[in-house]
């Protein structure tokens, strides 16, 4: 079952969950509101080299899931849509799953296609344009977005100008680099997310060695009030009109932020089956089991039954004999067994127990 829960935990983006968002600030005042350009520019990286996915690739690029995710929710609440990177051109992704609902509907987009296709190059003078920049993800975001002073001006500006500032992942690794007009850091005093050292620890090991930095360590370095949720939980912080979130999962509940911070009521959509999958988990973890049970026995293609199973099997091996998080990861493999009954996940269910029965419980 390693195999299977790998290539699972690829097309899932890495992995997954549930839930903390940080309460909303109010909203700008109408008038600076109503005089931003309803227009938002996605930045990805150009870091990227080579084809067939990470594993093939000598240098990493950006996330997909993360950019197909932001364009559509932005798209769908009425805001023009274009997408940068620092070299311009043509960008490369890391390893995707083109057959996931988002991405297929990213890639059936001429639009969104022939922007991707040939992104804009990072301009100074861009910032009038734009109501809100957001910076997506992925590896590559390590490795040329926090040395990018075009970026840090553009942010700056647009700051200046009452926009919205917006990262999710890796992305605000930009804000790592990012100084103030007296040289200290822009991100001090800041309330920031991003993909933790936690999560890098756990999924980040064939690059971490590489990055120039570790993106929380070095937040938090620079004076950042960094908050976080458990491993791979959606979490998102707003302070002011800066918007971040912590990994591929939170990058839903960040572009429906950016829309409200932008004045706009998000419209409804119904949630992706990953999100959906790590949103049960979420429930159940605080004692609600009844959707996830449910949703589980239908099997419909609202829920990701192996998405379910690896949460609770990275969870557990990250436990260690923490029984506070060894006791509640056992229950969601548990949960999932007889729907994905892999003897690896037997194992680590049977594993799990004889943990919890070694340290008295």
């Amino acid at each position: 079952m390693l195999r299977k829960i790998s290539l699972a935990l690829a097309s899932a983006g890495l992995l997954l969950a549930p839930a903390a968002m940080a309460a909303a600030t109010p909203p700008a005042p109408a008038e600076a509101v109503a005089a931003l350009p309803q227009r938002v520019l996605l930045v990805v990286s150009s870091h990227g080299r080579g084809t067939g996915g990470e594993a093939g690739q000598s240098q990493p690029g950006f996330e997909m899931d993360e950019l197909a995710q932001a364009w559509l929710i932005l798209k769908a609440n009425g805001l023009a849509v274009d997408i940068a990177s620092p070299a311009g051109g043509p960008v490369e992704a890391d390893g995707f799953d083109p057959a996931k609902a988002y991405n297929a509907a990213f890639l059936a987009d001429a639009e969104a296609s022939a922007k991707l296709a040939q992104t804009l190059r990072l301009d100074p003078g861009m910032a009038e344009a734009y109501g809100a920049i957001m910076v997506i993800g992925g590896k590559g975001a390590m490795f040329d977005l926090p040395f990018s002073q075009v970026l840090h001006g553009l942010l700056a500006t647009l700051e200046n100008r009452g926009g919205v500032i917006a990262a999710v992942c890796h992305g605000p690794a930009v804000f790592a680099r990012m100084l103030r007009e007296d040289g200290t850091p822009w991100a001090a005093g800041r309330q920031l997310a991003g993909f933790t050292d936690e999560e890098e620890a756990l999924f980040g090991k064939r690059w971490v060695k590489q990055f120039p930095f570790l993106l929380e360590s070095e937040l938090r370095a620079s004076g950042a009030r960094f908050g976080e949720a458990p491993m791979m939980l959606p979490h998102v912080e707003i302070d002011d009109r800066l918007v971040t979130g912590q990994n591929p999962f939170s990058v839903g509940r960040a572009s429906e932020a950016v829309v409200r911070v932008m004045g706009k009521a998000p419209v409804s959509r119904e949630p992706w089956a990953d999100e959906r999958s790590v949103m049960l988990v979420a429930r159940a973890l605080e004692g609600d089991e009844g959707p996830l049970v449910a949703a589980l026995a239908d099997k419909g293609a609202d829920i990701d039954v192996p998405l379910v199973a690896i949460w609770g099997y990275y969870r557990a091996l990250e436990a260690g004999e923490n029984r506070a998080m060894l006791a509640p990861a056992l229950r969601i493999m548990e949960l999932a067994l007889p729907h994905f009954p892999e003897p690896q996940l037997q194992a680590a269910i049977a594993d799990a127990r004889a943990r919890l029965v070694a340290n008295g419980q």
